[in-house]
């Protein structure tokens, strides 16, 4: 496991020193995760196997074990919600207006590019219907 751990943090290193080094307005982690990604699929490419990362190499065995305590690393959040239950409180109608928009806006994003996809791929509904 040491060395699952290892490839995430050299992957999020990486990320936070090319983002501190170029300026991008990205976060560090969120390169590194991008990088970690493309390791993966590089390792995967050629292997014949289905599966993105293979639980029982470093990488899946670290990530298995992350996903098993998932919810406690959601503890700090947690905390700082009810930290600032005042704050969020007397900002409430503008966080429930944000969360209600920011919601229909992605579902009608996501709509769009299934059926944008779904489109350029030729799948039509005839397809669906003769394939059932």
């Amino acid at each position: 496991m040491v060395a699952g751990f290892a490839m995430l943090i050299l992957c999020q290193l990486i990320g936070e020193v090319t983002v501190r080094g170029l300026g991008l307005p990205v976060p560090g982690p969120v390169l590194g995760l991008v990088i970690l990604v493309l390791a993966a699929a590089a390792m995967r490419r050629g292997s014949g196997d289905d599966r993105f990362v293979d639980p029982a190499a470093p990488l899946g065995r670290v990530a298995d074990g992350l996903l098993s305590i998932l919810a406690l690393l959601f503890v700090p959040a947690g905390v700082g919600v009810v930290q600032y239950l005042g704050l969020l409180g007397e900002h409430a109608t503008a966080i429930g207006v944000a969360l209600v928009a920011s919601t229909v806006i992605t579902l009608l994003a996501t709509v769009a590019t299934f059926l944008a996809i779904r489109r350029l791929v030729g799948v039509g509904v005839e397809d669906e219907e003769a394939g059932s």
